[in-house]
């Protein structure tokens, strides 16, 4: 066993232990797991190849509540949004993409946008946040598809309001592109957005949809848009090889996750702010946006990452009481950052909750 995964254990454990928690949730063993399923389970035969069982399920249910003609099923969104943006560029015949230099395929996919799909990018803009319908308009190169991820998890879970939203999908259209939405955390959007996952979903092309990110399913995800872009995508799907025998696992906890948790995530949205605010009152803190889009949003204090690590796994350890994890070291020497998720746990914490958690975690730290 690796020393990463042993730490990693190590800190699942100590989560699992508390009584207390402002960051996550709680983990569930796979006993707990498996009896969600359970729970969730008919007497249906189970899915094969895609075909039939929760997978169908769980495609008729997301179908509802996008307001769209069809969805496929993917074991990734990686995989899904590829065939998305490979879609875009066999219809309106261009290669380009726009995409954000802080969006998910450029980040975090070792170039499998370009190298699998074939595709390529055109950067939209350099701010932190979506593009505006301006920007779009004055991109100096055709593009296939606009790619817009809601929120925009690198730049701290950010959100456009709905009227720049409109904005610029407008702009997308008005130079013949489509628009492919990156909605892994579409769910918890529609608060600040003001308008329903449907309505958001309608204003797009395509939409993928994450079943882990906010939902707590085990993986998936799903593709949704018109019957067209539906069977290219099952197509696709399999020369991918995200055809597999049996997903009935996933699609079942995905169900769990919009039965249990998708009721919940506007509750938690609004006690991010509550949250967002006791944090940045803190020596030294910093919250971003102020107040929170989502539920999620970035948190820095005036420590070393290691530091920060170290004094909350000891609380956990110690007090039964989590804090915030995952910290790293920023661009700004001695300001570490951690990403917030506000879930249930966090809810039996008001204001004053926060900051007495607070001063035991900062208790912790060394003193200059």
């Amino acid at each position: 066993m690796s020393d990463g995964y042993a730490e990693r254990l190590r800190r699942l454990a100590a989560q699992r232990g508390c009584d207390r928690m402002l960051s996550g949730v709680r983990p569930e063993s796979v006993r707990e797991q498996v009896a969600a399923l359970a729970a969730t389970a008919g007497d249906d035969l189970p899915d094969v190849y895609g075909a039939g069982g929760p997978v169908a399920e769980l495609e008729q249910r997301v179908a509802e509540l996008l307001g769209v003609a069809a969805v496929a099923f993917f074991p990734t969104g990686t995989m899904a949004q590829q065939v998305a943006m490979r879609h875009g560029a066999e219809l309106t015949g261009r290669a380009a993409v726009g995409l954000h230099p802080l969006s998910h395929p450029l980040l975090h996919e070792r170039d499998a946008y370009a190298l699998l799909a074939g595709v390529r990018a055109v950067h939209t803009t350099s701010a932190p946040r979506n593009p505006t319908a301006e920007e779009v308009a004055a991109l100096d190169e055709p593009i296939g598809t606009l790619f817009l991820e809601l929120p925009l998890r690198d730049a701290g879970f950010v959100l456009p309001t709905w009227d720049e939203l409109v904005a610029v999908v407008a702009a997308a259209r008005a130079r013949g592109a489509r628009v492919h939405v990156d909605g892994a955390r579409i769910w918890e959007s529609t608060v600040h957005l003001g308008h329903s996952a449907a309505e958001i979903a309608a204003l797009a092309d395509s939409t993928y949809v994450s079943f882990y990110k906010s939902l707590g399913g085990h993986s998936g995800a799903a593709l949704a848009g018109d019957a067209e872009l539906v069977g290219y995508a099952r197509t696709w799907r399999h020369r991918y090889g995200g055809t597999l025998f049996q997903q009935w696992p996933a699609a079942l906890a995905a169900l769990v996750g919009l039965q249990r948790e998708l009721p919940r995530l506007g509750g938690y949205v609004r006690h991010a702010t509550v949250v967002a605010e006791a944090l940045a009152a803190l020596p030294g803190a910093r919250v971003h946006p102020a107040p929170p889009h989502t539920h999620q949003f970035r948190f820095w204090l005036p420590y070393p990452a290691a530091a920060l690590d170290a004094a909350n796994l000891a609380l956990a350890e110690q007090e039964r009481a989590w804090f915030v994890g995952g910290w790293r070291d920023s661009a700004v020497p001695g300001m570490a950052l951690a990403e917030v998720t506000i879930a249930g746990p966090a809810l039996e914490l008001d204001a004053d909750g926060v900051r007495e958690l607070a001063a035991r975690f900062l208790r912790r730290l060394p003193t200059c």
